[in-house]
């Protein structure tokens, strides 16, 4: 029989903490086309801050901009992150972003399959 170490129990109590999904982000955000949506979801995922990038095309958009109403075609881009990384993704986001003022709306991850959140995390591991 194994008998678990205290140093087996604090591993795995890290690895289950690291697990959780309050760990884990969704950030949207919009670019005007697929190339510049495809873009900044490569460079993001070469620099591991994301795990997944999902791009929603001919997403509709009505905003007030300017002082007058606009309407957009746009791509709606889901970024799935890890709180660790939600600094340095926002940053090459707005670094690489076209618009003056790039959409970059975060969401708290509130629950999730556990295989997937442990692939999620292991795809966001910054260099």
């Amino acid at each position: 029989m194994l008998v678990p170490t205290l140093n087996t129990a604090r591993a795995f109590a890290k690895i289950f903490t690291r697990m959780k999904p309050a760990n884990f982000r969704i950030a949207l955000v919009t670019a005007p086309d697929l190339k510049t949506a495809r873009r900044l979801a490569r460079a993001a995922l070469d620099a591991r801050l994301i795990a997944c990038a999902n791009l929603v095309p001919r997403v509709e958009s009505h905003y007030r901009w300017l002082g007058k109403i606009e309407r957009a075609s746009e791509v709606l881009m889901i970024l799935k992150t890890t709180a660790k990384c939600l600094a340095k993704l926002e940053k090459l986001i707005i670094a690489a972003h076209p618009y003056d003022t790039p959409e970059f709306i975060v969401i708290d991850l509130r629950g999730g399959n556990r295989r997937y959140l442990d692939w999620l995390h292991t795809g966001c591991e910054p260099t």
